[in-house]
């Protein structure tokens, strides 16, 4: 990456009244994140939600270029990785989300757009059985081959990302402050060893502070990476449940373990299952069962595809995304289509009705040959 175009990319997150959703906007208008600094005030003012604050705030960006230039020495320095939003190694199934963040910074080794990712989330103070299922599900995971996204936080998170570790698999942490320090500290020799067998990845800044604000930003992402979303222990109004609510938005399944009628740890689960928003979830059979993972051999036919004929031009799109393909998750079609989930996910139900395409278990899609 040209360091040039890394500090204007790393500059437009630091513009004040700039926000994910504008940015990518801004770099869609005008080219490049280089270009939206370089562009003239009447052109910048064009673009939709861009006013005469935000545009003197763009064009007069001297000190945000400076702690970009001072932040890019620091990625330098620790040897981590900068991914821009247009990045090909950029967390694709977060990219799908309207929200994502435009720029991330990861330490690690692991390739965040494997086939298979799932998260972990629940109670800092899980009791012995919510311990024991997060411990049991990624053991029984551990031939799956997927990657252990959670927070790094006390409890379910460093239950979970201590369990990939001894089992074998990728884990990755995300963060709510920058990669000079790691909190909880308790938790830096765990993190150390996720750099070396998945990694540490966030939105922030070095020297920004794990201020209350930004861990529903961090579970934004938690929920965006991942295909499916696991609640082992929650309280009724437990910081998992922002979580599990961001996944339900971002179209994810949702899995949950029950627990004790009575159970205050339980309740935020119980009531994820009763609203029909979570799966049940006994095992980790259960969540390959239902996300369609244990699946050996995925049969493939060498028929044409249907006709396209009285299909729309978006219809026709989405079936050829699926050429030489017998099944797709909705976030490949999403990749492949350039299109939103929801507009994706309307499509889709569109041509299910049309029996042009069946739906699957776990998101996944197959075209009616």
């Amino acid at each position: 990456m040209n360091s040039v175009d890394l500090t204007y990319q790393i500059g437009l997150t630091l513009l004040d009244g700039v926000g994910d959703v504008l940015a990518k906007n801004l770099v869609a208008y005008c080219g490049s994140a280089e270009q939206v600094f370089k562009t003239k005030k009447v052109q910048l003012e064009k673009i939709p939600g861009i006013g005469t604050y935000t545009s003197s705030a763009i064009l007069n960006s001297k000190s945000v270029l400076l702690r970009a230039e001072k932040e890019l020495k620091f990625i330098e320095e620790k040897t981590i990785t900068p991914l821009f939003f247009t990045d090909k190694n950029f967390p694709q199934r977060l990219k799908n989300c309207n929200d994502s963040p435009v720029m991330l910074y990861y330490k690690g080794n692991a390739d965040l757009n494997v086939e298979k990712v799932i998260a972990v989330v629940g109670t800092r103070t899980p009791s012995a059985y919510g311990k024991l299922m997060a411990e049991k599900l990624i053991q029984d995971l551990s031939d799956s081959g997927c990657l252990v996204v959670s927070g790094l936080a006390y409890g379910i998170d460093i239950t979970a990302h201590k369990e990939s570790l001894e089992n074998g698999l990728n884990t990755v942490g995300v963060l709510a402050h920058g990669l000079d320090r790691v909190y909880p500290s308790v938790h830096s020799n765990f993190a150390k060893k996720m750099t070396e067998q998945g990694g540490l990845l966030t939105e922030f800044l070095s020297e920004t502070n794990p201020d209350k604000e930004n861990f529903p930003k961090r579970n934004r992402i938690v929920a965006g990476m991942c295909d499916a979303l696991v609640v082992v222990e929650s309280k009724r109004g437990g910081g998992s449940l922002i979580t599990a609510t961001i996944a339900n938005s971002y179209n994810k399944d949702i899995f949950a373990y029950p627990g004790k009628a009575n159970d205050v740890l339980s309740e935020g689960c119980n009531g994820l299952i009763k609203s029909h928003r979570a799966n049940l979830i006994e095992s980790a059979a259960d969540l390959l069962y239902i996300m369609n993972w244990n699946e050996e051999v995925k049969t493939k036919k060498n028929t044409q595809i249907p006709l396209l004929i009285n299909l729309t031009s978006d219809e026709q799109l989405i079936v050829k995304a699926f050429d030489n393909k017998n099944q797709m998750h909705i976030d490949e079609i999403c990749y492949a289509t350039n299109f939103s989930i929801s507009k994706t996910s309307t499509f889709l139900l569109q041509l299910e009705f049309s029996n042009v395409i069946k739906s699957l278990p776990g998101k996944i899609y197959q075209l009616n040959r």
